[in-house]
């Protein structure tokens, strides 16, 4: 029987969401006991119901508004070596299952049931990102259990951005196991070749979540010109490439990712049908409608507008300007593909506001085709900020 502090839900809260797979409780639902106050972050704690009833085994961090993360459903349950290593099985078997090559998101934090931890997989390496205080405690630990299950060399622990900062973490990059990469790494999707920066990137160094939409993107671009906004490392660009547009132009404002979009054009062969262009994205859609251009196919990928509820509003607006610029840009019975990972916007709140930039850009259009990211994300559907992930695609008359 685990000696552990407590943490207890007030009798005003609702027990029957965790016991169906709710993962979190918040600040405000919970009343710590004198030992769970003095926990560092990142502690463990069996949380109750408000009768005492054992819920399961939490990760608890009394600086952040999630306080408790569920880690098992059993209060028993030791986290340890043998823990993780049963996780990261479970995670490995059906990713395997669903890819042929080793290129995949590897752990989605609460789908894979290790709340707050993001792992992708480059080959024999992997960076991980350890956005919740228990994981980033366990650090060395995860990175054991990463080579023995996996079989990897290299780990990478990438500890930036918003994610951890609520969690009152501090920024960190740090090569946990074998050796730092001198160069970017080849991933191969949907038979286009991105270059993956691990050390300098944003996030891992690549978004696979796209991947699928990639594909049916790709179903639209053959022979096709095409323009990729918020391109990052050519994401969209390179995959239309690859499916036999005619032409592809990539605009971010990140230099050193549209470097990485041009490695990766030059590995395909396909430098002589692929520009870029460094510019913020709004003003590059305004350039564009200026000097006249039209393409076939125009897909627009921003960062998270919407991180937030409190960011939502100004968020959805910022959508509805996106596809009011790029409207204007697709050419008479062409293709306009928007995307959101914005987890507080959800699909009915995107696709109303896209609908919207699309008629304020004086286009009207049908919506052939909305996807969401792909199946090594997958989605708690008790949590929805798992499954972010939006897509939309028009045909504009």
């Amino acid at each position: 029987m685990n000696d552990l502090p407590v943490i207890r839900l007030r009798p005003k809260s609702k027990p029957q969401a965790i016991r169906h797979g709710f993962p979190w409780v918040f600040a405000d639902e919970a009343v710590l006991d004198r030992r769970t106050k003095a926990l560092p972050a990142g502690g463990f704690a069996v949380l109750e119901d408000a009768e005492r009833r054992p819920l399961g085994l939490v990760t608890v961090n009394p600086v952040s508004k999630i306080i408790g993360r569920v880690m098992d459903l059993d209060p028993d349950a030791q986290i340890d070596g043998a823990w993780l290593r049963a996780k990261l099985t479970r995670a490995l078997e059906m990713r395997t299952r669903l890819y042929d090559e080793p290129f995949y998101r590897l752990v989605h934090a609460e789908a894979d049931g290790l709340p707050g931890l993001i792992v992708d997989r480059f080959g024999d390496a992997v960076v991980m990102q350890p956005n919740a205080a228990w994981s980033d405690n366990m650090a060395q630990d995860i990175a054991d259990a990463l080579v023995e299950v996996v079989g990897v060399k290299t780990v990478i622990a990438n500890g930036q951005g918003r994610a951890r900062g609520l969690e009152g973490l501090a920024e960190r990059m740090d090569v946990l196991r074998g050796d730092a990469p001198d160069a970017p790494v080849q991933v191969s999707m949907n038979g286009a070749i991105y270059l993956a920066d691990m050390m300098g990137g944003q996030k891992t160094g690549l978004f696979y979540d796209q991947r699928p939409n990639h594909a049916f993107a790709q179903r639209l671009s053959k022979g096709a010109t095409v323009l990729d906004v918020f391109s990052h490392v050519g994401g969209f660009g390179l995959a239309a490439l690859a499916a036999g547009a005619t032409h592809a132009t990539a605009v971010d404002g990140s230099a050193p990712a549209l470097k990485l979009a041009v490695g990766g054009a030059e590995a395909m062969g396909a430098t002589g049908r692929f520009e870029t262009m460094q510019s913020d994205a709004f003003k590059a859609l305004e350039t564009l409608a200026e000097q006249g251009r039209q393409f076939d196919v125009v897909i627009c990928d921003p960062p998270a507008f919407a991180p937030s509820k409190s960011a939502l509003d100004a968020g959805l607006r910022a959508y509805e300007r996106v596809a009011k610029l790029a409207a204007p840009l697709v050419s008479p019975g062409g293709y306009l593909g928007l995307c959101s990972c914005s987890h507080a916007a959800d699909l009915t709140a995107f696709r109303n506001s896209s609908a919207r930039g699309i008629g304020r850009g004086g286009r009207r259009g049908v919506l052939i085709h909305s996807g969401q990211a792909g199946p090594d994300h997958p989605t708690l559907p008790q949590l929805a900020e798992t499954g972010y992930l939006k897509s939309l695609f028009f045909r504009l008359d």
